[in-house]
């Protein structure tokens, strides 16, 4: 009795104050969407409208597979397809039994119903040519009465007998008419086995690219979390004897700047990154030095004209001035700066706690790779 008239825990105390209820720890967290952004990846730096990164995200997916597409296989998405010649025209073809003879010409009657007398003709003789091939076929095979006998190996069997017995002529000339009707059905299985073949071959070319895509470890281009408003990372993986992010963005913006085709609704200015570090000093300056190394030679007959383009999303930390300097300084000396008439850009994007870095030509011409002001009509 005691135990039961005991109270029951409760989460309130005396003074009417709640207890504190504490999570359990050292639990991983599940979180959907895209991975975040870090540091040694390469791709695409997009900018876009606030609020719509996914809608951008999406898009540039879908305009990067198809440039890269164009450059690998080096074809122009914007022609039509061509018009195929001799095309047959559409003729009216009218038949013996339809309703469009005409009643008022009957000199055509006539002459229609001559050639009809002549298809009747011809039709009664080889339908009582056929009969009797059927009779000697039925004769011979009337234990298996099936109607493919002819497609299976009959036809070859009368003739192998034929020969030995010393048939009539009538017999031979009836086998002569015979293997036509072997060969049409030979004909049709193999076109039957061909189609079929090539459906399962569709089929699994489907079934293999469905995997493909189903397959995050094997796709080439894929979403990465930036954590800032208004800014789209795509990812490229690194793979040898495929272009580059720089290649696939400078395509981009040359034939957008050529043909004024409008390409996309949600992106502002595409970008290519090609080295991907911690936003340090120390850190941007190790990092670049194989994309210095790459664009910029110490050994060369043309010196380029350079420019330092910077800029920084949610990180008031660090000094503008001073990465600005270290990338400048870490160009060798027969290239100089050039602010007015630059011949490479340095892009330098800080985005949180990550620096990205990429090089581009003609930013400026190119109305600084903004995709809505190339595909803008000209005013």
């Amino acid at each position: 009795m005691a135990t039961e008239n005991k109270a029951k825990p409760s989460t309130v105390t005396n003074k009417g104050k709640k207890r504190k209820q504490y999570l359990p720890h050292n639990k991983a967290v599940k979180k959907k969407g895209a991975y975040p952004l870090r540091p040694g990846v390469q791709g695409f730096f997009i900018t876009c409208d606030g609020g719509r990164e996914r809608q951008a995200a999406h898009e540039a997916l879908d305009v990067i597979d198809s440039f890269f597409e164009e450059l690998v296989n080096g074809k122009d998405f914007g022609e039509e397809p061509a018009v195929l010649p001799n095309k047959p025209l559409n003729k009216k073809i009218t038949f013996s039994y339809s309703d469009d003879e005409g009643d008022d010409d009957d000199d055509e009657g006539d002459g229609e119903r001559e050639e009809e007398g002549q298809e009747e003709a011809i039709k009664s003789n080889a339908s009582k040519e056929i009969d009797a091939s059927q009779e000697s076929l039925t004769n011979k095979d009337l234990d298996n009465p099936n109607s493919d006998d002819v497609c299976h190996g009959k036809v070859t069997e009368e003739t192998s007998d034929n020969q030995k017995d010393g048939a009539n002529i009538e017999n031979r000339a009836d086998i002569s008419e015979d293997p036509p009707a072997k060969k049409q059905c030979l004909e049709t299985d193999t076109s039957k086995s061909a189609t079929n073949e090539k459906e399962k071959s569709i089929d699994k070319l489907i079934e293999a690219e469905l995997n493909e895509l189903g397959d995050k470890s094997k796709r080439l281009f894929f979403n990465l979390d930036s954590g800032c408003n208004g800014v789209v990372f795509v990812q490229m993986r690194k793979r040898d004897g495929v272009p580059g992010p720089k290649d696939i963005v400078q395509h981009m913006m040359t034939s957008a700047a050529s043909t004024r085709k409008h390409m996309s609704r949600f992106i502002l200015r595409v970008l290519p990154v090609e080295v991907a570090c911690y936003s340090s000093e120390e850190e941007i300056t190790r990092a670049m030095k194989p994309l210095i190394e790459q664009y910029f030679p110490v050994e060369t007959q043309n010196p380029r004209k350079f420019a330092v383009l910077y800029e920084a999303r949610a990180n008031s930390g660090i000094d503008r001035m001073k990465i600005i300097n270290s990338v400048a300084k870490s160009v060798p000396a027969p290239h100089k700066v050039d602010l007015s008439n630059p011949d490479m850009t340095i892009v330098v994007e800080i985005v949180k706690t990550i620096c990205l870095i990429g090089v581009v030509e003609k930013y400026k011409e190119l109305a600084k790779y903004n995709l809505r002001q190339l595909t803008s009509p000209k005013q």
